[in-house]
């Protein structure tokens, strides 16, 4: 079992309680948000056991969400989760446990005891930002040393998509994303040349990105 293999099943887990789920969001292995005034964020991190460094990394999270999940593969025998110590650490720093079997059934040890309160609100802001612009669910959680398809990707994506129809100005572009001034600008990924004063085209590397190889 993979980092990866808990995803889908926590996905699962967390949506049944009305979060939007999504992975891979600005570092964290998984963000939930339920939308309301105010939204509420959770970060689950992931593990394949429950170890200091899981709990470091939800030291690191408690200061841009509301509610910090530990997850890690259900232990065979007397893993750290069945721990009476382990769980009281986690329950001091408010973090909810939940373990995960080889089937795929998620069994919570321990919620969240309190909301964690909100240290860094830019972090948190630029995490739930993130969220939000990216559609769908592109990236499992927990995998590592994979590109990232981030919101700002997938929007370059779009424009790159649309100037495969030929050049066109950052105003027409708008209507695909509202951004795309900006990223055109930024270029950060080498994907769009200026034809002209205000007229924007793909370079090799762009078209590539987004034509599919000819057969």
């Amino acid at each position: 079992m993979a980092e990866t293999d808990l995803y889908l099943p926590l996905k699962a887990f967390l949506e049944n309680a009305g979060y939007a789920v999504k992975g891979e969001v600005q570092g964290c292995d998984l963000v939930g948000v339920r939308e309301g005034e105010p939204a509420v964020l959770l970060v689950c991190e992931m593990k394949l056991s429950f170890n200091l460094e899981l709990v470091l990394q939800g030291v690191n999270r408690a200061a841009v969400s509301d509610e910090v999940w530990l997850a890690a593969r259900a232990s065979k025998g007397k893993g750290r989760e069945h721990d009476a110590r382990f769980r009281n650490l986690c329950r001091r720093l408010g973090f909810g446990l939940i373990a995960v079997s080889a089937a795929g059934l998620v069994d919570v040890i321990l919620e969240p005891f309190a909301a964690t309160p909100r240290r860094d609100p830019k972090r948190r802001s630029r995490l739930l930002a993130e969220h939000r612009r990216r559609v769908g669910d592109p990236q499992v959680g927990g995998g590592r040393g994979k590109p990232i398809m981030t919101a700002y990707r997938q929007d370059c994506i779009l424009i790159a998509t649309a100037l495969l129809a030929g050049p066109q100005s950052p105003k027409q572009l708008k209507a695909h994303v509202a951004r795309a001034p900006g990223i055109l600008q930024g270029n950060v990924y080498g994907w769009f040349v200026r034809e002209s004063r205000g007229i924007y085209g793909l370079s090799e590397v762009g078209r590539a990105a987004v034509q599919p190889p000819s057969v």
